[in-house]
Formats: structure tokens, C-alpha cells, sequence
């Protein structure tokens, strides 16, 4: 999907990092259930924003991963409510509401890449060449698809904006835990850092960030 190998090795990088502590959370000693399941999914999205940096990942079959992906968002809605957190019953909902929302735009997202099995079998990025509402002739520059029909293009345009809304929370929920001072922290003693604590948040504005450079690029 991406054409420009400069952008394409920075949204490499920056999901691989955000797959690798996904990957970390979801087999840490000591997470509950619902943290291993939220993070096994998170580690999926990034594994799969990775392939469709590269041209190998429209041949990727779309069917498995959007049925992954719609199950995560529904994962997302229903399972909050039921996850206090270090909070009050409730008060992830909002972060959770995020994730189901981008859960539900890599399923979209992967429909679009998807050529859908048709005619005589070729890879996805041959069959790809017929896609109605989908310009594959690379005149985005960074980008070697884009989209054509006005629907899609303002339905990435909306994706992309809350995407980058999403980042922006998430960073301001990090950079104020990274100052904040743990209760049992002493005055006279060392102050823990709160680094751990700001990653989690740091690692979903990154994915949120590089999903809206992805939207971006359909334009």
C-alpha cells in the first residue's frame, strides 16, 4: 500500500513497537483474562497494519482478519462496562469505545484491500487492478492505491480525524501518568518514574497515529 519506502520502514518501525508491547502485555505473568484478550487483539492490529505497509500483504487472505477485527470491536463494547481497571466501575469506557472504533476500521480497511476472489484467482494485488472505487495508479506519490468514490474517501477523511482525536487523548493520559507520583512514593525517598504506566497509553497514540496516516493515504 505504501510506495514510498521512507514512510514505509517509519510505519514499520512504529507498529512493530506497538506489536511488541501488545505482544509483552498479552503473556506477562499476573494479566487478567480481559487484559490478555485486549492485548492478543491489539497485537493482532499491529501485525496487521505492518503487512499493509508492504506489497506482500494483499495477497493476505481479508476474510480471517476481518473476522478478528469485528470481534474485537464487539469485544471492546461489550466487555468495558465489566472492567473497573484501577477506577471506578466504568471509567474505561471511553478508551474502550476507541479501540472498538478502530477495531472496526481495520475491518473496513482490510475490506477494502480485499480483491475479493474474483475472476481467475490471481494474487491480491493483481485483482486488485479492477477494484471498482480504487485508483491504482499510484497518483497519491506516497501511496499505491487511493480512493475514487466520494463515500469511501469521506468515510477515511471522518476515520482519520477521530484517529488522530484517539492519539491525542491517549498522549495527554500518558504524558500525565509519566508525572505522576505513586501514593506510596516518600518525600525523602526516590520517586518511582511513571514510565511503565504512560507506555500502555503511549503505544495506542502511536497505532492511532500511524492508522490515520494510513486513512490519510487513501485519500
Amino acid at each position: 500500500m505504501i510506495a514510498a519506502s521512507g514512510l514505509r520502514w517509519t510505519l514499520t518501525l512504529v507498529f512493530a513497537l506497538t506489536t511488541a508491547h501488545g505482544f509483552r502485555r498479552a503473556v506477562i505473568p499476573g494479566a487478567t483474562r480481559a487484559d490478555r484478550v485486549d492485548h492478543a487483539l491489539h497485537t493482532a492490529m499491529g501485525l496487521a497494519m505492518i503487512a499493509m505497509v508492504w506489497p506482500w500483504g494483499m495477497d493476505l487472505a481479508a476474510g480471517p482478519q476481518i473476522v478478528v477485527f469485528v470481534a474485537g470491536a464487539l469485544w471492546f463494547v461489550c466487555a468495558a462496562p465489566f472492567r473497573g481497571g484501577e477506577g471506578p466501575r466504568g471509567e474505561g469506557l471511553p478508551g474502550a469505545l476507541a479501540q472498538a472504533v478502530l477495531m472496526g476500521a481495520m475491518a473496513w480497511m482490510v475490506t477494502l484491500m480485499d480483491s475479493g476472489d474474483m475472476g481467475d484467482g490471481a494474487g491480491g494485488g493483481g485483482a486488485m487492478q479492477g477494484m471498482p472505487g480504487m485508483d491504482m495508479s499510484g497518483s497519491a506519490g506516497a501511496a499505491t492505491m487511493t480512493l475514487t468514490d466520494t463515500g469511501p474517501k469521506a468515510a477515511a477523511g471522518v476515520l482519520a480525524l477521530a484517529s488522530v482525536g484517539f492519539a491525542l487523548w491517549w498522549l495527554t493520559q500518558a504524558f500525565d501518568r509519566a508525572r505522576a507520583v505513586p501514593e506510596t512514593a516518600t518525600v525523602a525517598g526516590p520517586v518511582p518514574g511513571g514510565g511503565e504506566a504512560a507506555l500502555g497509553p503511549a503505544c495506542h497514540a502511536a497505532m492511532a497515529l500511524g492508522m490515520a496516516t494510513m486513512f490519510v493515504l487513501l485519500l
